[in-house]
């Protein structure tokens, strides 16, 4: 795949790039591994004040920046803006809160015979990022962000299809004040990703993406033993239960499956509805679903957008063509719009059934398959009849069946009576085929830490730590 932005609207190339040569990319690994010599021994106030002025860059040019991705992958410009602020607050939460989060941890020093005992959190030096387009900025960040506070430095892999806002991102933290090549953008091609894995001054690695891509990036990784974190697919189940406010359940329903046109691993597809409220619940979310307006994703009054690339809006027929060849019906939606640009409706098909490939495979786009089911136990098991296990939603005001979701879905987040989302308070991150590790909050600013454990005996100096002043 080329290096280039294709407006999706219209499938018009606007600009290409070129690979780094073997050379290039030679100089900025060495440029990565002398950056983190220096870097690593600031001071969590220094890393603050660049991580806020980047914060404060964001806000300034939110707007221009919007309009970068939404040329570049094709989401809503309201969806654009809202992610850039979105940064802007990432930002800002890891600066205010790294250095808590990464404080020393005591031990009990008698229990280990010592004079003082604690474990410390230190980085391990440059991190490579392997991102996808769908949130260009926020999954970038959501890893730069902590990375970067905790010490480390940034090497991002972005795709290939959103160059300029990968090359934005370098700048970004070069124009808030960070030292030089701290973080930096490697212009490569999916090729040369295996080359940069094996290369030692690589310390550790992230990935957000497919299941394949995350088993060949592990595989890969693991052979050089070298830490990863992996976020990849989901198929979200979003279970309706008899007490739900089914108004409510039914309009958020709309959002979570279109969100991002539709092409978020953490959108709700598998639509889980109690057989007593079925009926209600279909009507209204095929009402909600067939109001959205698909349109020029640069207008305010549009709600989704086209589909990132021709090839996914490929894949999302071919699934839905799939299904309904073996039976399943569509409520709405169900073919691609006429015109120019990679566009698909908002589709609801039912009667899916596990013949059909839909009801295993991950659909990227506006497509969702509603389910009926006798009771809670058959919802769970529903729910977890997936590979994936990444995000998860139960709208139900009875606090056992809120419980039992809590208990016994295989997911990494639950959300009950809302829509799954993202915070840099929570942790972030699947089970199963959705990939391991966590992003944001304590447990993703640790994620690329080396946790040493210190052992000081009688006769040593006075309260040394290994932190930075």
């Amino acid at each position: 795949m080329s290096i280039a932005t294709v407006n999706p609207a219209t499938g018009q190339t606007l600009k290409t790039f070129d690979a780094l040569s073997d050379n290039e990319l030679d100089n900025r690994l060495h440029r990565a591994v002398e950056a983190f010599a220096a870097y690593r021994q600031t001071s969590f106030a220094e890393r603050a004040g660049w991580m806020r002025a980047a914060a404060d860059r964001l806000d300034a040019e939110r707007d221009e920046v919007a309009r970068l991705m939404t040329t570049e992958m094709g989401k809503t410009l309201t969806a654009a803006g809202a992610e850039v602020s979105k940064c802007a607050l990432g930002c800002r939460y890891f600066a205010e809160h790294a250095e808590r989060l990464l404080a020393d941890e005591p031990a009990d020093p008698a229990a280990v015979g010592a004079r003082r005992a604690y474990a410390c959190y230190q980085p391990l030096g440059p991190v490579l990022a392997i991102m996808p387009w769908n949130f260009p900025l926020w999954q970038v960040m959501r890893f730069a962000a902590p990375a970067l506070m905790a010490g480390n430095v940034g090497l991002l892999k972005h795709a290939s299809n959103v160059p300029q806002t990968a090359l934005y991102l370098e700048g970004l933290f070069r124009r808030a004040g960070s030292p030089p090549d701290v973080f930096q953008t490697l212009l490569v091609g999916s090729n040369q990703v295996e080359r940069i894995l094996r290369d030692d001054r690589v310390r550790a690695a992230t990935l957000t993406g497919s299941t394949p891509a995350g088993r060949a990036v592990a595989s890969v990784a693991g052979d050089q033993i070298k830490t990863t974190v992996l976020e990849l697919g989901g198929s979200d189940p979003f279970v309706v239960l008899p007490s739900a406010d089914l108004d409510r359940a039914a309009e958020v329903a709309a959002t979570a499956r279109c969100q991002n046109n539709g092409q978020s691993c953490i959108a709700a597809k598998r639509f889980i509805v109690h057989a007593d409220v079925a009926e209600d619940f279909e009507r209204r979310f095929v009402a909600a679903m067939a109001a959205l307006r698909v349109g020029d994703p640069m207008e305010g009054s549009t709600d989704i957008g086209p589909l990132a690339t021709e090839q996914g809006r490929r894949d999302v027929e071919e699934l839905v063509t799939d299904a309904v060849d073996r039976g399943a019906r569509v409520l709405c939606g169900g073919q691609r719009l006429g015109g120019p640009g990679w566009y698909y409706p908002p589709t609801v098909v039912t009667g899916v059934t596990p013949q059909m490939r839909m009801y295993a495979e991950e659909v990227f786009g506006p497509v969702a398959q509603v389910h009926r089911v006798r009771d809670l136990d058959e919802a769970i098991a529903l729910a977890n009849a997936t590979e994936f296990g990444l995000g998860s939603n139960v709208w139900s005001n009875n606090a056992h069946e809120q419980e039992r979701f809590v208990r016994d879905v295989q997911a990494g987040a639950v959300f009950v009576n809302g829509m799954t989302t993202s915070y840099s308070e929570l942790p972030f991150g699947g089970v199963k085929s959705s990939g391991y590790g966590r992003e944001l909050a304590a447990h993703g600013i640790r994620a690329f830490c080396n946790v040493k454990s210190v052992w000081i005996g009688e006769g040593g100096a006075q309260q040394t730590s290994a932190r930075t002043p």
